[in-house]
């Protein structure tokens, strides 16, 4: 996670570094001296990270994080806005999966966010589309593209209000008005608040005690939770009876049940 000293170190330090902790996949942000503002290339790498994610069956969890002081200061509108076309921008190289789940396609693996300093737009919608959120006291949020004469396209739109309820996603998204993390955390957009420099440690800690638990067991219910959001409790209901029994059927099911009747604790395989 240590940027090259090559004298093209610019052009060479990636956008977004990746690293492996057991089961678990560090995805951090690397733009600080940008306050990790967002150009197609930080985009491009962060779709790729998380097709890395989906796809490895030894990985079981996300923890996204930033390098620096901020989380992030929203686009990079200078090299970003030219590359939108008609059909929106383009980020998502073959390989990646949408961070942010507007084309359609998800990570199937929980990611958990961890956020400080400034956390501006995609911020906030990339921690709307995460599954846990950990956020430093000191961090600033802002849905603030009603100021540059746009719109939220990352998800504000379709999920701030979901989970904040109408009036408090109308009430940030319509001003661009900044709020801090005790208000993000009465909002339901960060489930805990903790001091400043110790958002990631918290971070890694809940992603570890998610990868510790049944893998196949935690991508089926994320799978059947988002279900129900997307399609209604109906869909999601009329899919339990056939996950149980696919479950049950599972290595990992009866290492659970052994570990139950032996009183220690499981290691499970993910099969």
């Amino acid at each position: 996670m240590t940027a090259t000293s090559s004298p093209d170190a610019a052009a060479e330090t990636p956008r977004v570094t990746v690293e492996r902790d057991g089961h678990t996949l560090l995805i951090g942000l690397n733009r600080a001296d940008k306050r990790n503002a967002a150009d197609v290339a930080m985009l491009e790498q962060l779709a790729l990270a998380y097709g890395e994610l989906d796809r490895d069956p030894e990985l079981r969890v996300g923890v996204v994080f930033a390098h620096g002081d901020h989380f992030t200061g929203g686009l990079d509108l200078a090299d970003v806005a030219p590359r939108i076309g008609p059909n929106g921008l383009a980020m998502v190289p073959e390989g990646g999966i949408h961070p942010w789940g507007m084309d359609g396609s998800r990570v199937r693996k929980p990611v958990v966010l961890a956020v400080q300093g400034t956390c501006l737009t995609l911020g906030i919608e990339l921690a709307l589309a995460s599954d846990i959120v950990i956020a430093a006291s000191d961090t600033v949020f802002a849905q603030l593209e009603v100021a540059r004469a746009i719109l939220p396209f990352g998800g504000a739109t379709t999920r701030f209000a979901a989970a904040a309820g109408w009036g408090s996603a109308m009430r940030w998204m319509l001003t661009g008005d900044r709020f801090d993390a005790a208000e993000a955390h009465r909002m339901g957009l960060v489930q805990e608040v903790v001091e400043p420099g110790t958002q990631l440690a918290r971070a890694r800690e809940l992603a570890a005690r998610i990868a510790a638990q049944a893998p196949l067991a935690v991508q089926a219910t994320l799978a059947n939770a988002r279900l129900a959001v997307r399609e209604g409790h109906a869909a999601a209901e009329a899919q339990l009876p056939g996950e149980l029994v696919r479950l049950v059927q599972t290595e990992d099911a009866r290492i659970g049940m052994q570990a139950f009747l032996t009183r220690t604790e499981p290691e499970f395989v993910g099969r």
